[in-house]
């Protein structure tokens, strides 16, 4: 028990730097596509900022508007955060084996039948992509709270948009994992990344779905082109307007832990994950971290109507599509595999 603690403190001591030290490569990714300075003031070639820009909003005094419901108001950038932290629980980057009989012992029978899956994962849940979801689904309660109980119609539109986008992308992300589901046969993510060390990547015979999911990454995690909730010409400053300080910044950190999560998520349904090693693992992450920024510094921001088009107007008639087909498939071969036999 108490390992398992250590090793959930040391995760997030590292999701947070990893959070602050993205911000800054963000703006120094963005200057240098748009051929301008970013930060190089504070420390050795700017790396002190996210430091600096940290002990800023500790320091700041936590303004609370004086018509808000003050209970709720300072309740969802706590819930928000710790979902966002909850998420990395179930995330495995490696694993050792023990010789016990293991609860997981849906690959190849025999190999693993007196082994189980430890690994550099607190949490090594049985059903691991319906947990996920689950936090997925919570995040918008977050949202919701802090624009109702800011009692801001700008912070309120902010929420009701966040919402609608991430409920919709929800779909889409949840008809992608299917596929995950029936080439894995398993809900657990570690079974997920051995299964394709044992055939190949996910992302060769399910290409359509890892294009689709990086578009909804993008959507699920309110990142431009998508950041509509965040539309400055709109709303202000979206569902967070009225949050500053330390309260603020729970908000900025669940946002950032999302993306390098997201990241993380893509890296292992279709990329192998670990396999490889994990200087490799953190290669993928980082390349997908990077296509983050890029995609925001290179496209204009949608707008409304048609960031809902491509949910459910492009999104969900391909990937049911491509779910038919694959079930057909998946049974085509199965049956002429039975005779064969």
């Amino acid at each position: 028990m108490s390992l398992t603690i250590i090793t959930i403190l040391i995760k997030i001591i590292l999701i947070l730097l990893g959070v602050a030290y993205f911000t800054i490569a963000e703006r120094k990714v963005m200057a240098a596509t748009q051929r301008r300075h970013g930060p190089d003031v504070v420390g050795f070639l700017g790396l002190l900022q996210p430091l600096a820009d940290g002990l800023k909003l500790v320091v700041k005094e936590v303004l609370i508007p004086t018509k808000t419901e003050q209970i709720g108001f300072l309740l969802a950038p706590i819930i928000v955060l710790t979902l966002s932290l909850l998420s990395w629980s179930i995330i495995p980057f490696g694993f050792f084996e023990h010789n016990f009989v293991p609860s997981l012992t849906n690959l190849e029978g025999n190999e693993y039948l007196h082994k189980i899956l430890v690994g550099a994962v607190p949490a090594n849940i049985k059903y691991g992509l319906l947990f996920l979801l689950a936090i997925s689904s919570f995040n918008v309660y977050g949202i919701i709270i802090a624009g109702w109980s800011s009692n801001s119609k700008y912070a309120f539109l902010g929420a009701l948009r966040s919402a609608a986008q991430m409920i919709s992308y929800e779909v889409s992300i949840g008809l992608i994992i299917l596929p995950l589901i029936l080439l894995s046969a398993s809900l657990n993510i570690t079974e997920i990344v051995l299964i394709q060390s044992k055939t190949i990547w996910f992302i060769f015979p399910l290409l359509p779905c890892s294009i689709i999911f990086f578009i909804s990454m993008l959507a699920e995690t309110n990142r431009a082109p998508f950041d509509l909730p965040e539309a400055e010409a709109e709303l202000v400053a979206g569902y967070n307007v009225e949050y500053s300080s330390i309260i603020f910044a729970m908000f900025f950190l669940a946002e950032y832990s999302n993306m390098i999560l997201m990241a993380t998520i893509f890296t292992i349904f279709f990329l192998g994950g670990w396999v490889g090693g994990v200087f490799l693992f953190c290669l993928k992450i980082t390349t997908f971290c990077f296509l983050f920024i890029l995609v925001r510094a290179a496209f204009p921001r949608y707008r409304y109507d048609q960031l809902m088009n491509i949910g459910w107007k492009i999104f969900l008639p391909i990937l049911s599509g491509y779910l038919i087909l694959l079930v057909g498939l998946l049974t085509f071969f199965n049956s002429l595999l039975l005779i064969t036999i």
